[in-house]
């Protein structure tokens, strides 16, 4: 914020902005870190893939059924684990999540055929199910709605961010630490992103408060001040549903669920074959596909930050959501149409990554701004486990259709008329002010 326009505020308004600067340094870089090392687990897959799939002889189907098998055991133990978060806090449930899900994937190392391979990508999602949920829920009990939008996009960098770092990170690590010490370099990537995960864990439980009144690094009046922010928005916030089970049949889970699942489709169908088409386009060294892929995450990074501000600045959450996907549908077709041109491939990789990932934090403003207390957790899960089906979905669809077709690109291709179907439930069911 600028000098001129820090001056006209309002002593209260200076003081409030403080306090939440002040939260939101305290509370966002770890929360960016630790989702960090939760998307790259679920994708570092798409990077170990050539060196995987030859050394255990996968075919493109049975990599998809890899990559997607872990969102069977993420779904399913989704809705459960979020309950863990009421016996035993967000802090202590977040660490116990990051520990397991990160030992398992150091783990992947020692799978020696694709039976193995499946089975601890299975066990990844099982550990790591209930962890996005306790996050949402963790910020909504810290900042208002007016703010929550920007809060997720700060949040939500940590995707584009594992892809605009996680890949040229992943391709010096396949590149340069193949063989040493007798390991593939695939084998280094799943043991050097899973140890720093499990350590995560532990600073999240010494890092991160319970709630409002167990910071100590905040004042008695902070708190009070900040506590009375918080419940003054839940209580002129419509609100539909507050009993954890009774969100889980309403129908705003039901219609948020439809669109997310879309939503995720495309991210997910990106994370998993965007190498794999750079290197289709006629890019062979790994090096060079991994910091290529990294591209089109750094701009989804930029836009994330402008989109989800102007998003909290005019309290408009439909728009900037159809106009993303309907973005992504664009640049999905255009990357399979000229993917001999590495040139508009590029291009049109940016504009699928940028709609994709932009829409996410907007997205889960929806939730946030209609449940209430224990109930954001439950709906999120529910609505998170039905989107993250498209992760099951995503690879299997996309492999099939390759093999099928013995074409590369189509079964990317068809991810774009369901990006439209996603613009036609948000113009339809979401309203312009949430």
């Amino acid at each position: 914020m600028s000098m001129t326009s820090t001056l006209i505020l309002s002593g209260d308004d200076l003081e409030e902005l403080k306090l939440f600067r002040r939260v939101t340094w305290r509370i966002m870089p770890l929360a960016i870190v630790c989702f960090f090392f939760s998307y790259f687990d679920r994708i570092n897959i798409s990077f170990a893939k050539p060196q995987m799939q030859a050394e255990l002889g996968l075919s493109d189907a049975a990599y998809g059924l890899a990559a997607s098998i872990f969102f069977v055991g993420y779904v399913l133990f989704e809705v459960p684990s979020s309950l863990g978060l009421k016996r035993y806090g967000a802090p202590a449930w977040i660490c116990r999540i990051m520990v397991s899900w990160g030992l398992a994937t150091a783990a992947l190392m020692f799978a020696y055929n694709q039976y193995t391979l499946y089975f601890l990508r299975f066990l990844i999602g099982v550990m790591e199910a209930g962890f996005g949920p306790a996050i949402l829920f963790y910020l909504a009990c810290w900042f208002p709605k007016k703010k929550i939008a920007s809060i997720n996009g700060l949040f939500f960098l940590a995707v584009p961010l594992s892809g605009a770092l996680g890949a040229p990170i992943a391709g010096v690590i396949l590149e340069k630490m193949n063989g040493v010490l007798g390991l593939a370099g695939w084998h280094w990537l799943f043991l050097l992103s899973g140890l720093p995960c499990a350590m995560m864990g532990f600073i999240t439980l010494w890092k991160l408060d319970r709630d409002i009144q167990s910071a100590k690094w905040l004042s008695s009046y902070e708190k009070t001040k900040l506590q009375k922010i918080v419940d003054d928005d839940r209580k002129v916030i419509n609100l539909k549903h507050t009993s954890m089970w009774r969100v889980l049949l309403s129908r705003e889970v039901t219609i948020f669920a439809a669109l997310y699942f879309v939503i995720k489709l495309a991210a997910y169908g990106l994370n998993f074959w965007m190498p794999n088409l750079i290197s289709k386009s006629g890019v062979h060294d790994l090096l060079t596909v991994g910091f290529l892929t990294a591209l089109p995450y750094a701009v989804a990074f930029v836009g994330m930050i402008v989109v989800t501000r102007y998003s909290d600045r005019t309290g408009n959450r439909r728009t900037p959501i159809w106009c993303c996907m309907l973005v992504a549908s664009l640049g999905y077709f255009l990357a399979c149409i000229f993917s001999d041109n590495p040139v508009v491939l590029m291009s049109a990789l940016v504009l699928a990554t940028a709609g994709s990932f932009i829409v996410v934090p907007i997205f889960w403003t929806l939730p946030q701004s209609n449940f209430n207390g224990l109930a954001i957790a439950s709906g999120i899960a529910a609505i998170n486990s039905v989107g993250q089906l498209s992760g099951i979905v995503a690879p299997l669809w996309v492999g099939y259709i390759n093999d099928l077709t013995g074409n590369a690109y189509m079964g990317m291709i068809s991810i774009a008329p369901v990006l439209l179907v996603g613009v036609y439930i948000v113009i339809r069911f979401v309203p312009k002010q949430v």
